[in-house]
């Protein structure tokens, strides 16, 4: 019996691959994508849209691309790939999306052609949307400069062509590197973590879609699922589709604790405590006395992640 067959699924709930039967519309996200079809209905310019690893960004901007309407914009989605972008590919790319017929290596050739096609679209009663994904990986001012020169281009008051990034925290400093371009953000989203009860919602939501039955996972599971990773979508993904593997493969469908606990140590999820990283720096017995001595500078809590531990002790 294949592993479908055997929960019931018409397909994996739990692929990490970006797939639009599986959006869920938690708070966070419809609230983002509420902002940035604001951000593109107004012709606004330029918004940002940022989260951790694995917070259904892409999900996110595959979603927003869907949902706007092709008679009202002209629009593109570019992913970038790798960092070695330079400006030239840039505009190319973004002459491709504008349907600019001839694209030319001169520079100001093809800025001249692009201007000719926005006002051409803009003519036909419609409003350019260029969403990119993966923008911290365009950390080059040069680049930024082409934005920014790009939202120059205006009729009436309004942008004749708008950018939706999308990208990890770290775009902030991409953004920077131009700072002209910076204060030309019109909105910024960032995606949270899901609380407990989302991340609940999200599993039902995900395996409801599939198929299958949504009591397969207790609350007692899901809440330790959501513990160990910290609410963000992609790791509890990974878990739960390892989770529903184990229990196939050994034939034990007896979920425990201790398995999430063991499946995430070996995802390298589980987070080692205060307590447990100053037991490995400095032994047991003088535990205590460092705990004292750093205490009064910085709140230990048993629930802080090794690398603030280890940055605070640098210092």
């Amino acid at each position: 019996m294949s592993y479908l067959k055997h929960y019931g699924f018409k397909f994996e709930p739990f692929n990490n691959a970006p797939d639009r039967r599986f959006f869920w519309s938690g708070a966070s996200y419809e609230r983002a994508l509420a902002k940035l079809k604001f951000v593109a209905d107004r012709r606004r310019g330029l918004a940002v849209c940022t989260g951790p690893v694995g917070h259904g960004k892409t999900t996110l901007a595959r979603r927003l691309y869907d949902e706007l309407p092709d008679r009202k914009y002209h629009k593109g989605l570019l992913v970038v790939i790798h960092s070695d972008v330079t400006a030239q590919w840039l505009l190319k790319k973004i002459a491709e999306v504008l349907g600019v017929k001839e694209i030319t290596n001169d520079k100001v050739e093809l800025l001249g052609r692009i201007y000719s096609q926005l006002r051409k679209i803009h003519s036909m009663g419609k409003k350019t949307v260029i969403l990119i994904d993966e923008v911290q990986m365009l950390a080059s001012r040069e680049l930024m400069e082409e934005f920014r020169g790009l939202l120059n281009i205006e009729v009436q008051g309004f942008k004749l062509i708008n950018f939706i990034f999308f990208g990890l925290p770290e775009t902030e400093k991409v953004l920077a590197l131009d700072p002209p371009l910076k204060d030309r953000i019109a909105l910024r989203a960032h995606l949270e973590p899901l609380d407990i009860s989302a991340a609940m919602r999200y599993v039902a939501h995900r395996i409801e879609t599939a198929g299958g039955d949504p009591d397969i996972f207790s609350d007692r599971i899901l809440r330790q699922v959501h513990t160990v990773t910290g609410g963000a979508p992609r790791q509890i993904n990974t878990l739960c589709d390892n989770l529903l593997l184990e229990a196939f493969l050994t034939g034990d469908h007896n979920l425990t604790v201790d398995l999430v606990n063991r499946l995430a140590g070996e995802m390298g999820l589980t987070k080692r405590s205060v307590c447990t990283v100053l037991d490995e720096l400095f032994g047991a017995g003088d535990k205590d006395q460092v705990r004292a001595e750093i205490e009064a500078d910085w709140t230990v809590d048993s629930g802080d992640e090794i690398d603030q531990i280890l940055s605070f002790l640098d210092k």
